[in-house]
């Protein structure tokens, strides 16, 4: 199934949106077929069969739900973050609690119910740094305008410098790379994910010199993007065969290494 021996391939931000099937488990099911053809071993994957931007309390539990029942389904290839809604402060902090804390989870997906430098995200991520789970937060700039509750990259540095000992993830580099790169480069509890937009020369090199190797992990988007496309950002990269090896695979094994340990999930 690898790309070739020893090439682990993780990809740490998948969605069921995109994908054909009426239930998690037959959605699972085809976006792993889609992963087998390229070589990737293990998926995260977050947010349910639709995408709710502002999520109630009772939408934030299906959502996550059904993201368990493919849980249930394929343990042996999945991983799970949950999804959360800051403007709902209690509620998050339960499903924290039943996801992760009691749950098979692993992380905490955030997207754009608020933008993330707000202090309403602050007791989250205080529970997210007791559990040691990482916080992946969706970063934008678009040049259309952002949603009103999209974080772009410099909210999240400023969430990160207020919670030093948390550790996080900045979605497609805030879409505007060079932008998003420079904002993140002083935060080091930040790694970036390279998901979500097309292919473009230069990307990865750029990450890479800017930030480290180690702090840049293979993300796709799919089934809202392909995964051909995404690994591409990565093979097609002017960079070392240990720098490819870190991104595609061993820096998210490393990142989510101590919490797979403690909830005893052999990979």
């Amino acid at each position: 199934m690898n790309e070739k021996p020893g090439m682990r391939i993780w990809d740490c931000h998948t969605h069921f949106s995109g994908v054909d099937g009426d239930t998690p488990e037959a959605r699972i099911d085809r976006l792993l077929l889609y992963a087998d053809r390229m070589g990737i071993e293990r998926l995260v994957l977050f947010m349910g069969l639709r995408f709710i931007y502002d999520p109630s309390p009772e939408e934030m539990r299906l959502q996550n739900d059904e993201v368990l029942a493919a849980l249930r389904h394929r343990p042996d290839r999945l991983f799970g973050f949950v999804y959360l809604n800051p403007n709902h402060l209690e509620a998050s902090l339960a499903e924290l609690n039943r996801c992760v804390a009691d749950g098979p989870m692993i992380g905490i997906k955030l997207w754009v119910a608020r933008r993330c430098h707000t202090p309403e995200l602050d007791p989250i991520v205080a529970r997210a740094h007791e559990l040691k789970v990482p916080v992946l937060q969706h970063t934008y700039r678009k040049a259309t305008g952002n949603l009103p509750g999209e974080s772009t990259p410099m909210d999240l540095a400023e969430l990160a410098r207020r919670h030093p000992e948390a550790s996080f993830i900045g979605a497609h580099l805030g879409a505007d790379f060079e932008l998003g790169i420079a904002a993140l480069r002083e935060c080091p509890n930040v790694s970036v994910d390279l998901c979500g937009f097309d292919p473009t020369a230069g990307v990865t090199e750029h990450a890479v010199k800017e930030l480290g190797a180690e702090r840049v992990l293979f993300g796709s988007d799919a089934g809202g993007r392909s995964f051909a496309s995404q690994l591409a950002k990565v093979f097609g990269a002017n960079i070392s065969p240990r720098e490819r090896q870190l991104i595609l695979g061993e820096n998210l094994r490393g990142f989510l290494g101590p919490v797979l340990k403690r909830k005893g999930i052999k990979t």
